[in-house]
């Protein structure tokens, strides 16, 4: 039986949607770029060798910036090189990378919480609408086009390991509704539990970004 790692790369180096999208929206698919495919194998390697179960943190889908780019979810340019992996992407910050690894620093650090975490996507592949990041549910019928695709995706990734009794949504609106209805339709897990998204902690509640990060930890219940 493969790591959960080597499951996670075998998965994503092989995706190819066959959902033809709507005119101006196409999608962000990283894992075909060798700089990207290196970083992941870096990444999932190290953090995630052994077999073991986690529990799951679903975002949207990749933006341009972030996994879009390096292929780690939540994981910029700059969250690679301080992890000590050193890449050739622009050194340019994401807003949600930033909150995600000060929260994950305050957890114990990465070590530690990729142990007992693993952060993914409800659509593994992004989106951009005349080159900027879209998401999944901003347009009626492409949530309908791709909600097969998002389906199949998250129980492919459940096989590579998951905690059935509770998984944790990035965003407390239109991501958390999807997620907990197509929840009820296929029984995948007993709990779902939404936290604030961490774009929106950083552009609306910068101010209360501690407050947050602590909000974060009593709810993931981390283990040091």
């Amino acid at each position: 039986m493969k790591s959960f790692g080597d499951q996670v790369l075998s998965y994503h180096f092989t995706l190819k949607p066959s959902v033809i999208l709507p005119q101006d929206i196409e999608w962000l698919m990283p894992y075909d770029a060798a700089e990207t495919r290196r970083c992941m194998e870096v990444f999932y390697h190290r953090y995630y060798k052994d077999k073991a179960k986690r529990t799951f943190i679903l975002g949207i889908n990749p933006g341009r910036f972030g996994a879009g780019l390096t292929g780690v979810p939540f994981t910029d340019p700059i969250r690679l090189k301080e992890l000590g992996i050193e890449n050739t992407f622009p050194m340019k910050p994401e807003l949600s990378s930033v909150f995600i690894y000060e929260m994950i620093d305050a957890c114990g650090g990465p070590d530690s919480f990729y142990r007992q975490f693993y952060i993914t996507s409800l659509s593994p592949l992004g989106f951009t609408k005349h080159g900027k990041n879209y998401n999944y549910y901003d347009d009626a019928h492409l949530s309908k086009l791709v909600t097969p695709f998002i389906i199949e995706n998250i129980e492919t990734q459940l096989k590579f390991g998951a905690d059935r009794s509770r998984v944790f949504c990035l965003g407390q609106g239109k991501n958390y509704e999807f997620l907990v209805r197509i929840n009820e339709a296929h029984g995948w897990w007993e709990r779902v539990i939404p936290l604030p998204h961490p774009r929106w902690i950083m552009q609306y509640k910068l101010k209360q970004k501690k407050d947050f990060i602590e909000q974060y930890k009593e709810m993931l219940e981390v283990k040091n």
